[in-house]
């Protein structure tokens, strides 16, 4: 079972897919840096611009993976969709795709993707890839539902030579709350008492569909008429001023922060620290041994780009047990299949 791996950031994709014994035979991805922190972990370095990619010099393979640039739909950007350049890097996956005729594709995005422009861009896309002989499906994710504590939802597309991907068979996992994720020493960085409000216990609770619990925000001069203990957002309640409970999930992990600006309530300590930046990659799922990049503001910037391992795992899983490979080795199909079920719990 071979993959590719494009737009491969981190490894996030690759993590997922080796855990179910897949073999990566291809990766690729411009940024140098993120270059750098694959080759260490995989002992590889991903070749550059996908646009100069001759297909012809990819080995043959089974599964293409891609998680293209999600910018130009992200509702944290522009959204300029296929006007930006970014965006049109969709469609050198779909060379790829018509030149090497994979049996799976498997792209990943963010869920605005669906509704950008009026649907039309989500629809060029499932056309794209009905024109190159797959069966598409897709449906919007969400990593909390994969053991993992945070808020956040991707839209994943699965093309398939034979037969369709089938969502509803995902085994979704609840995750323990944010506390149970946590370091349990280290040199936290806290606020003061004075740099931060928190709500009174009226206006605190877990938000049913996110699982959030907002449960404060830090406090800024300059920023008048936010009412004391008030839910109303305001610009002091952006992201980066929010403080959200470990007894909830945790909110997207952005890419744009590369100060690490998200601050947790712990109540049994009853103060308000940062999230580590360990912290951050283990509920993305990456293993605590991971190497990241020397700078920290660069270890920011690519946990909050990468995809969440738990999930892809889940998704490599899936295409084994729904039999969408073609595998004829029908003993083979079922250790594997046992094997990643006995590790899976």
């Amino acid at each position: 079972m071979k993959f590719i791996d494009l737009f491969c950031g981190i490894g996030g994709f690759r993590l997922g897919f080796e855990r179910n014994g897949y073999e990566c035979v291809f990766s690729s991805d411009f940024n140098i840096k993120v270059q750098e922190t694959y080759e260490r972990n995989f002992g590889e370095r991903p070749t550059g611009d996908i646009t100069q990619v001759n297909p012809n010099d990819i080995p043959d393979f089974d599964v293409l993976l891609g998680g293209f640039p999600c910018q130009p739909f992200s509702i944290s950007g522009r959204k300029l969709g296929f006007e930006d350049t970014r965006g049109t890097l969709f469609f050198d996956v779909c060379r790829i795709i018509e030149a090497k005729q994979p049996k799976v594709v498997v792209l990943e995005n963010v869920k605005h993707l669906i509704n950008h422009d009026k649907k039309r861009t989500i629809t060029v896309i499932l056309n794209a890839l009905s024109n190159l002989g797959y069966n598409v499906s897709y449906k919007i994710l969400n990593l909390k539902d994969f053991n993992l504590p945070q808020n956040r939802e991707r839209i994943v597309i699965v093309g398939c030579k034979v037969g369709n991907f089938d969502f509803n068979k995902i085994r979704n996992h609840k995750s323990n709350p944010l506390k149970d994720f946590l370091d349990t020493d280290g040199n936290f960085d806290y606020l003061e008492k004075s740099e931060y409000t928190i709500l009174e216990k009226e206006y605190i609770k877990v938000q049913k569909e996110s699982g959030l619990k907002f449960i404060g925000y830090r406090n800024k001069e300059g920023f008048k008429g936010v009412r004391p203990n008030s839910m109303h957002l305001n610009r002091v309640h952006r992201q980066p001023n929010r403080i959200y409970s470990v007894d909830g999930y945790h909110p997207t992990i952005p890419s744009q922060e590369s100060a690490g600006r998200f601050f947790i309530y712990l109540p049994e300590e009853d103060r308000v620290r940062k999230l580590t930046i360990n912290e951050c990659y283990r509920i993305m799922g990456f293993p605590d041994n991971f190497i990241k990049h020397p700078l920290i503001g660069e270890q920011y910037k690519q946990i909050g780009n990468s995809i969440g391992v738990n999930m892809t795992e889940e998704l490599a899983f899936q295409i084994i047990n729904q039999k969408l490979l073609n595998i004829t080795d029908e003993s083979s199909r079922e250790i594997t299949g046992n094997l990643q079920e006995l590790l899976y719990n």
